[in-house]
């Protein structure tokens, strides 16, 4: 932080001598934002994980953030350090669950189409199903390393990024980088404007992670695809497709897909999204040196499969043996401050799940419905609340996934985000 700190004095003398030289203050910018978000949750009768054992649970975080940003001529410059506070969670009354920097990274401009961003950064690449700054948890997801940036007619940019060992100081739970296991990511996104109605996104990933058992030795995961979009007054239309293939850490080979096909249109004060998310898995007659099991790397799972969270940890979550997650969304806008959201999941396994000694034949796993109201009252402020539920079958027990499928699994959720504006000086 003191770094950090001696960095910021800089950029600000830096500034202020520049608007001191120059009329033009459009080509200089310092922007300094504070985000405040408390959220409180409520969940019973399912498990996040396994090893979940405390039900009902009750908690609160919270997220402090500020972001600085310095946008010159030459150069972008941008930190946003956060701490997150917990309360009543893990035994234990208030505990900070992290002090850490979300992003902070330095981006000089090479030319006009062209510049480099070095540091930690979030990467949203697209819808955010496989690569996303995941702003729901009060973490979020970066990276660390470098991306270059080249915007013309075709917008494109390559990310090599690493991980490196990470202080153990706080719940690494609450850390925006902990959780990546790659040694190597190297990541290539383009975005094309075919016509006035289509796009095209493709994005081409490689993650290389070290064998543990093996000194010396690295495997490699592929995953190649993108969307195609289309959209013509309120309807609009889109097919995203992926294929997985490598080398996973128990060195079998990779043969997996995924597929999410989707429509949606404007009625109204209302938007309607119709689709369905198809993740491969593994059949019952499998060789045993090959997964079919796909996984969607570095994306959130609330956003396409249901705020509850009930399938995040892919092949785990699902016994490898695949997902198919039809679902209907429903936007309305009551008015200016306000907005009601209605979603409809149905899951199901793509392959007949197994266990000695029972009979669950069948792939319907249950029906998840998320209600939420997000009200607006002032600038700069959003009260968000939202109710979910879960009709599960017995099949949802084998996951491990709820304790008992006879009792309704429900999650609970009130968050107020308060972002106001400290220092903006143009």
């Amino acid at each position: 932080m003191r770094y950090l700190t001696l960095f910021i004095f800089f950029i600000g003398l830096e500034t202020r001598a520049s608007f001191s030289q120059s009329s033009d203050t459009l080509t200089h910018q310092l922007n300094v934002d504070l985000e405040i978000r408390p959220r409180a949750e409520f969940r019973n009768h399912f498990m996040l994980t396994p090893a979940d054992s405390l039900m009902p649970e009750f908690y609160v975080s919270q997220r402090n953030r500020i972001s600085i940003t310095y946008t010159g001529p030459k150069l972008k410059f941008h930190a946003s350090p956060q701490e997150i506070h917990v309360w009543g969670k893990s035994g234990t009354f208030s505990h900070v669950g992290s002090i850490n920097a979300f992003e902070l990274y330095i981006e000089p401009y090479i030319s006009k189409h062209f510049s480099v961003r070095i540091g930690r950064q979030a990467l949203s690449l697209d819808n955010g199903r496989l690569f996303s700054a995941a702003p729901w948890s009060q973490q979020s997801r970066a990276h660390e390393g470098v991306r270059l940036f080249y915007k013309n007619k075709v917008a494109t940019d390559l990310t090599i990024a690493f991980t490196r060992p990470y202080g153990k100081a706080f719940d690494a739970a609450y850390s925006p980088v902990a959780s990546h296991q790659y040694k190597f990511l190297v990541l290539h996104h383009l975005k094309y404007k075919i016509n006035s109605h289509t796009d095209l996104t493709t994005i081409n990933a490689m993650d290389v992670f070290e064998k543990t058992n093996i000194d010396g030795r690295y495997y490699a995961r592929i995953t190649n695809g993108g969307r195609l979009e289309y959209s013509r007054g309120g309807l609009y239309g889109t097919v995203n497709a992926y294929y997985q293939y490598g080398t996973n850490a128990g060195s079998k080979k990779i043969r997996a897909y995924y597929i999410q096909p989707e429509i949606s249109a404007n009625i109204g004060h209302a938007l309607l999204r119709l689709g369905a998310e198809i993740l491969s898995g593994n059949r019952a007659t499998i060789p045993k040196n090959v997964t079919n099991s796909f996984v969607p790397l570095y994306g959130v799972a609330w956003k396409f499969m249901g705020n509850m969270n009930l399938f995040t940890r892919f092949p785990a979550d699902v016994n490898d043996k695949g997902l198919v997650n039809p679902y209907l969304f429903i936007i309305y806008q009551a008015g200016k401050k306000l907005s009601l959201r209605a979603d409809a999941h149905f899951f199901y396994s793509q392959y007949d799940l197994q266990e000695s000694g029972k009979d669950l034949h069948g792939k319907y796993l249950g029906f998840e419905n998320d209600i939420s109201l997000n009200f607006k009252p002032v600038r700069r402020m959003e009260i968000i609340y939202g109710f979910s539920y879960t009709l599960a079958t017995k099949r949802m027990e084998l996951l491990k996934k709820v304790p008992d499928s006879k009792k309704t699994p429900i999650w609970s959720y009130l968050m107020i985000s308060y972002t106001p504006k400290l220092f903006d000086n143009k």
